[in-house]
């Protein structure tokens, strides 16, 4: 499977509680923190929760 990178993009102040622990589940606690993750549909169900937030691209290998 394909990876993804996952960068934090703007702060989760001011939103909802679920999209701050889809961050913590994701993995992002700091701005511009990016970390890469094994695509999967509940990863791309979490993405698309708070894809407000995050830039997501292909992460090579």
């Amino acid at each position: 499977m394909a990876n993804l990178r996952i960068t934090l993009t703007k702060s989760s102040i001011g939103y909802a509680d679920d999209q701050r622990r889809t961050l913590k589940a994701l993995g992002l606690r700091r701005l511009n923190q990016s970390v890469v993750r094994e695509d999967s549909s509940s990863l791309r169900g979490m993405i698309i929760k708070v894809r407000h937030l995050l830039k997501v691209e292909a992460a090579g290998q």
